[in-house]
């Protein structure tokens, strides 16, 4: 029995074939062989197309299954990490109705601040756990004000990894963990934030339904089976933004475990069971793959 792991970067693509009974991984690839397209029409601007990381996925399965030699029927279920913060913008047929802005776009920053002073200080901390800064919401009240002919056919909002999932198995859905990186949950209260949404004039509807962290999360469906040469009904059965799903590989997943990580950035990550914050808004804080309100 096998699980494919799915990582959408900003620079590339990474699938990975899992025997369960081992724990080895058979095969990884990723695609493209140099880094993504970013496009930044202006400084400060980041955008990808999501069909590119579509694309580079189809490719990265096709070569997984190609170097282990493996009956697809024999893979029983699909994970997927991805680059958090970023903003994917659908209509009601699925469509994408614009280029993602990505996690290192810095034009919703404004529009962040102006949210961190509508709701306060003391609300922005003690509730969202971080100002509304550079994150997703903030990036979509860009486009709710620079392109309202855009903003006006939005139906659901999405991450990159909840991008991945809506192609894997036809469903628009999101995590609370989700959401907390897109800065739309209140911990204190335990739900979504409305006075959030209501600073920036967004309607609850335009978020997509929750599925668990982990658990059921949809099933590939035959069309995306026949792109990716897999079989249809392999259960989705996890996402989770990169920097949470280090976290987890590192096995930080109680209070007092610590952990970091050098690479592209320097991460140091640590766990709270409270609702805790940096009241000078230096470290950022999300909901855990394990978190439950």
């Amino acid at each position: 029995m096998y699980t494919i792991g799915y990582d959408i970067g900003s620079s590339s693509v990474k699938a990975s074939l899992v025997d369960t009974q081992t724990g080895q991984c058979i095969a990884t690839d990723f695609f493209p062989k140099t880094e993504m397209e970013i496009i930044a029409h202006k400084a400060g601007w980041a955008e990808q197309h999501p069909e590119a990381w579509w694309k580079n996925l189809k490719l990265a399965t096709h070569s997984i299954l190609s170097t282990a030699k493996i009956d697809p029927k024999e893979i029983k279920g699909i994970g997927i990490s991805y680059q958090m913060h970023g903003l994917v913008v659908i209509d009601k047929e699925g469509n994408v109705l614009r280029p993602a802005i990505i996690w290192c776009d810095s034009r919703g920053v404004p529009y962040g601040n102006n949210a961190f002073n509508k709701l306060g200080s003391d609300y922005c901390l003690s509730h969202l756990l971080n100002s509304p800064g550079n994150f997703t919401a903030s990036k979509l009240a860009w486009i709710k004000e620079n392109e309202p002919h855009i903003f006006e056919k939005i139906d659901k909002i999405l991450l990159p990894g909840d991008y991945i999932a809506m192609r894997l198995t036809n469903m628009a859905t999101t995590t609370r963990s989700g959401l907390s990186e897109g800065i739309f949950w209140d911990f204190k209260d335990k739900c979504i934030s409305k006075p959030l949404l209501n600073a920036f004039g967004f309607s609850e509807s335009i978020l997509a339904p929750l599925v668990p962290t982990f658990g059921m999360q949809g099933e590939v469906t035959a069309t995306a089976a026949a792109d990716l040469n897999l079989t249809a009904g392999i259960p989705v059965t996890y996402r989770a933004g990169d920097q949470p799903n280090n976290a987890l590989s590192l096995n930080v997943l109680n209070p007092g475990e610590i952990a970091s990580t050098a690479g592209t950035s320097g991460v140091v990550y640590g766990i709270s069971d409270q609702v805790a914050y940096d009241a000078q808004s230096r470290v950022n804080s999300f909901a855990h793959v394990n978190y439950t309100p």
